[in-house]
């Protein structure tokens, strides 16, 4: 892995990274913790897989970690999470948003919106107590989600982008909350990304989604260049509009 962070740049510093046992949010756990941060992992039902890359990352980078299961769509889970985050580390720097989800079976007809909006919005009221003045709030979302409203999206993602969109629309309402307490936001874009579960559950559903899409944008970011990007944007200046959109758009319609 390439290491977007500069070696000891987050020493101190307390990072939490939703959903991060595995994909995305494990590898931007992996790039957290070579900068020197101390990473807290959450899971929602992995709990080998999250204690697995808790001693990674502390042999390879002496990180200091906490692993804590979580489900984000239950209030009480969540305040609990964060209590076990100020008992060990006493604050939280970086608060990366990367759990989503919604197209699981048998987990009710809401569930895409009650994890995507309504769990990122509890997940920030419940951090706010702990995010200071310097702090960052990183939210993960897809073009597919981020450019619904103009251009569509294959049917079986639709429910999940819709309620991506829905969840970035709700927490951008809080910006001005946010910069009055000093608290940065940026939202991260990406395409389909490589070797996703989502990528996974959209080929299943619709054999030959992703050879298209790839053809389409000319290239994907896997797994490790996505979470490479989140990285830098937990730390970098803020750009105009709160987000950093990724690679090619020339699929996809900005709004009006």
């Amino acid at each position: 892995m390439s290491q977007p962070l500069a070696s000891g740049s987050l020493d101190g510093r307390t990072v939490l990274v939703t959903g991060s046992s595995r994909g995305v949010g494990a590898d931007t756990v992996r790039f957290f913790a070579q900068a020197g941060a101390n990473v807290v992992i959450n899971f929602r039902n992995k709990a080998p897989r999250a204690e697995k890359l808790a001693r990674e990352v502390n042999e390879a980078y002496g990180a200091q970690t906490l692993v804590v299961g979580a489900d984000l769509t239950d209030r009480e889970s969540v305040d609990s999470m964060m209590g076990a985050v100020k008992d060990i580390f006493g604050s939280l720097d970086i608060l990366v948003l990367n759990a989503s989800g919604g197209m699981e079976q048998n987990l009710g007809e809401d569930y895409a919106m009650r994890l995507n909006r309504d769990a990122q919005v509890g997940m920030l009221d419940a951090a706010l107590p702990l995010l200071g003045e310097g702090s960052r709030v990183v939210f993960v979302t897809s073009h597919q989600a981020h450019f619904i409203r103009t251009t569509p999206t294959m049917p079986e993602y639709e429910p999940v982008a819709l309620s991506k969109r829905a969840g970035e629309d709700a927490l951008r309402e809080r910006i001005p909350e946010l910069e009055e307490k000093g608290i940065g936001f940026v939202v991260v874009s990406g395409d389909m990304i490589e070797g996703t579960i989502t990528a996974t559950l959209l080929e299943r559903a619709n054999p030959g989604a992703i050879e298209t899409r790839r053809s389409e944008a000319g290239k994907l970011l896997n797994v490790s260049e996505f979470a490479a990007e989140i990285a830098r944007a937990a730390v970098a200046d803020v750009p105009e509009g709160n987000e950093r959109i990724l690679g090619d758009l020339s699929s996809f319609t900005p709004e009006g």
